[in-house]
């Protein structure tokens, strides 16, 4: 990535490029002394710049475009991959996919955002901002798996709802909040990881889940840092200062409760190893479903229910 998008990163740019540069000449001993070298460098100063991260710093991790998305996962923890387009009403939206696979020899329904990989790539996934029709497709998945008793894992990084007045005009609040609705009602397990950007509705219409993980360096808001700094100083560059406040990083989430835990990514953010990143988000799925095979559909609803109906605090008085 850009360093002017990712700052701290650019030390880390520079060792990374000489290491490649370096594992590309032909063997030798001096070569081996100075490889062993670099990656010693490369991990120490790695872990002291991402040991200091700030709220907004870590946000810009979430967004980083070489971190693994929906189709990654699938790619690499799955077999027998079928998508499914189309929300039977409108059209198919690229910004969320959706379909069946076989994951660890059982069958599961996966759905999730997808940004997409180069210019060309994400304007047509629209950065990965689902339309309505894109929670519909989401939807329409959700009732097939629940027909086949099949669990659902859902993969969310998104900015959120795309705010267009198309959008707007074919229903997009509705979609969210129909999408809220039934998924609390579902007879099967649902898994949510946030392995980006969680962001406002967009990323709640696939958030209901009786377990919700999220990826060390992800962020889950009602807004970004930009809006909330545009709203409340009517100045996008207080971003940081909004980002400080929101507390909006897996850390900060967990400790408020609204999440069951967080899934650590490797050394430098999930985009320096996106097979490991996926090899982690695997063993932590295919752990939640494994304790909640021990759930009766009546169980998995109700305990979904209480799971949400318990966040937030308040008095009676």
């Amino acid at each position: 990535m850009p360093s002017q998008d990712v700052p701290f990163e650019e030390p880390l740019i520079e060792l990374r490029q000489r290491l490649e540069e370096l594992e590309s000449y032909p063997e030798g001993t001096g070569r081996r002394k100075e490889l062993e070298s670099l990656r010693s460098q490369l991990t120490k100063r790695t872990k002291e710049v991402y040991g200091r991260l700030s709220r907004w710093e870590k946000t810009l991790v979430a967004r980083h475009p070489d971190r693994p998305y929906t189709l990654d996962y699938v790619n690499l923890l799955t077999e027998d991959w079928v998508e499914i387009h189309g929300d039977r009403a409108f059209a198919d939206d690229p910004a969320i996919v959706a379909g069946i696979a076989t994951f660890q020899g059982r069958s599961v329904a996966i759905i999730g955002h997808q940004k997409g990989r180069g210019t060309k790539d994400r304007i047509g996934r629209n950065f990965g901002q689902p339309r309505p029709e894109g929670y519909r497709k989401a939807l329409r998945v959700m009732h097939l798996a629940e027909k086949f008793q099949m669990p659902i894992l859902t993969l969310v990084d998104t900015p959120g709802a795309y705010p267009g007045v198309g959008a707007e005009e074919r229903g997009q609040a509705q979609a969210i909040a129909h999408n809220l609705f039934e998924m609390a009602g579902l007879r099967v397990p649902i898994v949510v990881t946030i392995t980006g950007e969680g962001g406002s509705g967009g990323a709640l219409a696939l958030g209901v889940g009786n377990r919700v993980f999220m990826l060390e360096y992800s962020t889950y808001s009602v807004i970004s840092p930009e809006g909330c700094a545009a709203i409340l100083w009517k100045d996008q560059e207080q971003r940081e200062v909004a980002a400080e406040a929101m507390r909006l990083t897996a850390s900060d989430i967990l400790e408020l409760g609204l999440v069951d835990g967080v899934i650590p990514e490797p050394l430098g953010g999930a985009h320096t190893d996106v097979a490991e990143t996926c090899r982690r988000v695997g063993e932590k799925l295919a752990e939640a479903l494994e304790e909640l095979d021990g759930l009766t559909p009546d169980q998995l609803v109700q305990q979904r229910y209480d799971r949400f109906r318990a966040l937030g605090e308040f008095e009676e008085r």
